[in-house]
């Protein structure tokens, strides 16, 4: 006799940083958990505060964020492994433990890729060998240890002036004024700020003891010092590199439709436009903001795209009505070390208008953000209550009968 019995539909997401690990917990609490099998793949055990590495990297200690006790009884299940290849066709992911052991093959129905985004050496020839990143927790820690064996008048060198680097610079000034900190950017200082904020920042860095390479790019780097694009020498006994982001570079292997970044091209949904069972959010996604403009990648631009997500994934599969909304921006938080910051107030497609908060306030208006989005992170819904709905049979993406073929092994 055939066997009519209805099997879990299969949800995958791929990445717990702030996007992914905020999609599952929403998912968690939007479908019924005898509905969904949900399972959140990462290489990490806790969750990562990623606008705080440049903090972990002087030595200040973080709050641990153990995903066990994060999703405990939600339903979401955390495979603890790494993403080795996504076959969108067959609707399979190959995950390899984190520790040693053979690579295992898991089938979805519906995939949330939030894998994120690493540094990006642009190719300059010795970064990956010579300098150091900032972009996860190894190499924070990698960083950690280095600057901690440099004695008193080592020279550091910040490669890129955007705000990573920015917060990165003023955070090792701060921490060990004992070191020689310099800042390289290819514009002016602060170039995308206010007059009112390029003056603070200026403050700040001359304060600090900072020295200010403007209009300058970096052409090599190497054991012990970076070289300029005019051929100038910059001594660098470490070299930490933050000129922009790359993304994970699965999305790019795939038949999905991506862009010249390795973005997987999405509509106002986050579904990608390739492939309608695959989402992609925060930095793996080209989504169009305010303007018409791609958005950023940032924690600013990923929280929003995350409930998005999940919100429409879950109406899908209920049968809801898909909502819609849009990613404005309202202000860029900029810590300076930790008694100053910048919060740059700007347009809804993120330009820079003159209102700047400034100082003391500025950097506990920054703490509260970064305390707010990891508490975000835990509260998904942001503290309103559940409400899990049932799959719909037929729905876009609804489950499948058990007896019907699946495209991949189940998870």
């Amino acid at each position: 006799m055939k066997d009519h019995t209805v099997r879990k539909h299969r949800i995958i997401v791929l990445g717990a940083g702030y996007t992914g690990a905020i999609a599952a917990g929403r998912l968690a609490r939007r479908l019924r958990r005898e509905d969904v099998a949900l399972t959140l793949v990462d290489a990490e055990a806790d969750f990562v505060e990623r606008v705080r590495m440049h903090q972990l990297a002087v030595g200040q200690e973080l709050r641990p964020r153990p995903f066990a006790e994060m999703f405990a009884g939600t339903g979401v299940a955390l495979r603890l492994a790494r993403v080795t290849a996504v076959d969108v066709d067959r609707r399979t992911v190959t995950v390899a433990p984190a520790e040693d052991g053979p690579a295992e093959e898991l089938g979805y129905d519906t995939l949330v890729y939030a894998l994120g985004s690493g540094w990006n050496t642009h190719g300059v020839p010795g970064t990956a060998e010579h300098a150091h990143d900032i972009a996860g927790r190894p190499g924070a820690l990698r960083l950690r240890e280095r600057l901690a064996g440099l004695g008193a008048g080592a020279p550091v060198v910040v490669v890129g002036g955007g705000l990573t680097g920015v917060e990165a610079a003023t955070e090792i000034a701060e921490a060990r004024p004992d070191l020689g900190v310099a800042l390289v950017a290819r514009g002016e200082l602060g170039d995308w700020l206010s007059p009112k904020g390029r003056r603070h920042l200026r403050k700040v860095t001359d304060e600090l003891g900072i020295t200010v390479h403007e209009h300058t790019a970096v052409s090599d780097v190497a054991a012990g010092h970076v070289t300029t694009a005019d051929g100038t020498s910059l001594p660098a006994a470490v070299t930490v590199w933050t000129a922009g982001f790359a993304v994970h570079p699965i999305a790019r292997a795939t038949t999905l439709e991506t862009s010249d970044t390795g973005q997987i091209v999405v509509d106002a949904t986050l579904r990608s436009l390739s492939h309608p069972d695959v989402y992609a959010i925060g930095d793996a996604a080209l989504a169009m903001g305010p303007g018409d403009k791609p958005l950023r990648m940032s924690c600013a631009s990923g929280v929003p795209t995350a409930w998005q997500a999940a919100d429409t994934i879950a109406a899908r599969l209920t049968g809801g009505k898909v909502p819609e909304a849009s990613v404005r921006y309202v202000n860029q938080c900029i810590s300076l070390g930790r008694s100053e910051g910048l919060i740059q107030y700007v347009t809804a497609d993120d330009r820079a208008v003159d209102a700047a908060l400034t100082g003391r306030l500025a950097a506990l208006y920054k703490e509260l953000v970064c305390k707010g989005a990891a508490w975000g992170v835990a509260h998904p819904t942001l503290g309103l209550p559940s409400r899990r709905r049932p799959v719909v049979r037929g729905t876009t993406g609804a489950a499948a009968p058990a007896a019907t073929p699946a495209p991949g092994p189940a998870s």
